[in-house]
């Protein structure tokens, strides 16, 4: 099936058609220049178009100008991984560093990195719509496509409204000479997106197989993400969606299409496209790709230091940048597996079992990795723990993979209801928890059990500044805490993390590592600078 939907997915990057229009970013084009009238197709050719469409969740994740994208802009900024300064670089004009300290500006590449590709992924599917929309195709197989086309639509503008609260709202291709979209605020977005997936669920499929795939056609993926929008409802509008966010999850859970997998690894494998866990995500294949093209998966360049190419003998050298925050690896049981197994740490070896040495700055030190971290501004090769949730090949490249990057997975549907059930006061949380939990005690399922009561205990997290400049300490009670790191333990590394964080009030008001809280209008990013110029309709967010 991967293989077939890789088929699907590249003739719509390839095909001639698409070629006319989907490789040209909307920062750098006239709104007025998609003009739909451009582009006929007959039915042969709507895969196509959809092919285009999702790729453009690709350059959201990883984009294809090399900028850094959702994952690290999701990622950076929280209190579990961050880029500190190497003996080998990662300054990159201070970038990283400013989203550590949540002191990004209006023209930083992470910042645009994220609103140029969601708008391109808008674009795509606006001219999907406005093409589908004049095939004579079946009343019901017509129904199918936009309703599908509408939920990934609908995805991207999730993305902005998460990342950029008042953006505008395109939901047309053929707009007439010099248009300019009108801003909206970050309500009317939300609005928006569940009104356009409520309306597209009832003419999506109910299966789960090979045909639904890294697509959005089914009313499992739909809800899925109709969910994520609804728990996230009160951070979005001011008012909280907690019931209609477990009515979502109870579909899918109901709907029996999908389950926990045995191992949790086994979600992130080389080959996961036949987990039945995950329920959405952005395909990758090596066969089909190359960093020549600009389909780039660099989950493993930001992650593994350089000399870890001798461990799993790869075809390139990883970059080795993002590293974990000591205090989040520090609330882990040490017998956990995502500890255990999610992470690189102790001396590193070559292939062969060779020791090895640090190739930069204390050269002499072996590449013991431990959990330490001195600051954001100073690190050796040796600091901190290692991410290592996607399986890594041997002899396989770091910039390209098969590991397709998961969005939306089963386990977080239970951790929404959970979720769910202890902000509505209502019981079965710790049961839920408890059994996304167990598969990573084998040896102690004791160790697994969960009750309501612990979950709404306060976080193991110890939050104040740890670096060499400066050590304090906030001990404050936080409600809902221990589920709080349960969702920290489970999803580290999915982007998940500065979403989670502003749900619980923390992410403007703790401190950790070499970060102080800068002000609540950091909860969102600002508009970047480059859109601001180009449209007078868009006001800049506050406080930037």
């Amino acid at each position: 099936m991967k293989r077939v939907f890789k088929n699907f997915l590249y003739l719509g990057i390839i095909c001639p058609v698409i070629l006319l229009s989907s490789c040209t970013k909307l920062k750098d084009t006239n709104y007025s220049d998609l003009v739909s009238s451009q582009f006929q197709i007959s039915g042969t050719e709507v895969g196509a178009l959809l092919g285009a469409a999702y790729g453009s969740w690709r350059d959201v994740i990883f984009p294809s100008d090399w900028s850094e994208g959702l994952w690290l802009v999701q990622e950076t900024c929280s209190d579990q991984l961050c880029i500190p300064q190497k003996p080998y670089g990662w300054v990159d004009g201070g970038k990283h560093r400013r989203m550590h300290e949540h002191k990004w500006t209006v023209d930083d590449s992470y910042v645009s990195s994220v609103w140029w590709p969601s708008y391109q992924g808008i674009t795509n599917c606006n001219r999907v719509i406005a093409q589908v929309e004049s095939l004579s195709l079946e009343e019901t197989v017509k129904e199918s496509l936009l309703a599908e086309v509408r939920v990934l639509r609908a995805s991207f503008y999730w993305v902005l409204c998460d990342n950029f609260g008042n953006v505008p709202i395109m939901d047309k291709f053929d707009v007439p000479e010099g248009y300019l979209p009108k801003q909206s605020n970050r309500k009317e977005v939300y609005d928006f997106i569940v009104k356009e997936i409520i309306e597209a669920i009832p003419h999506l499929g109910d299966k789960n197989d090979a045909t639904i795939y890294a697509r959005f056609n089914s009313k499992g993926a739909a809800n899925a993400l109709l969910a994520k929008v609804y728990l996230n409802a009160e951070v979005y509008t001011g008012v909280p969606r907690w019931e209609e966010c477990l009515a979502a999850c109870d579909a899918i859970i109901t709907s029996g299409n999908y389950i926990l997998e045995a191992n949790q690894k086994d979600v992130f494998r080389d080959q996961n496209q036949n987990s039945k866990e995950i329920i959405f995500s952005v395909p990758y294949d090596v066969i089909y790709t190359s960093n020549d093209d600009g389909v780039l998966n660099l989950m493993f360049d930001y992650t593994l230091p350089s000399p870890a190419q001798s461990t799993f003998d790869l075809k390139q050298q990883p970059w080795g940048g993002i590293v974990a925050i000591p205090q989040f690896i520090s609330t882990y049981h040490s017998n956990d597996k995502r500890l255990t197994e999610g992470w690189l740490f102790g001396q590193q070896y070559t292939s062969s079992g060779v020791p090895i040495k640090c190739t930069s700055g204390l050269t002499d030190s072996s590449l013991n990795i431990r959990n330490e971290l001195p600051g954001i501004d100073s690190s050796q090769e040796f600091h901190g723990y290692v991410i290592n949730k996607y399986e890594i090949v041997q002899n396989g490249y770091t910039d390209i993979c098969n590991n397709d990057f998961v969005v939306l997975r089963y386990a977080d549907i239970l951790m929404m209801k959970a979720e769910c059930l202890l902000r509505t006061g209502k019981p079965g949380a710790g049961q839920l928890v408890t059994e996304v939990r167990l598969r990573s005690f084998p040896g102690n399922p004791g160790a697994a059990i969960v009750s309501d009561d612990q979950l709404k205990q306060t976080s193991a997290y110890s939050y104040g500044l740890r670096n060499f400049h400066t050590t304090t300490n906030d001990n404050a009670v936080i409600p809902l805490g221990r589920f709080y790191d349960e969702l920290g333990w489970e999803f580290v590394g999915e982007g998940h993390r500065r979403q989670d964080m502003i749900r619980f009030g923390l992410f403007t008001t703790k401190s950790w590592l070499s970060h102080s809280p800068g002000g609540t209008n950091k909860t969102i990013f600002p508009i970047p600078l480059d859109e601001l110029n180009k449209n007078i309709n868009i006001k800049q967010n506050p406080g930037y």
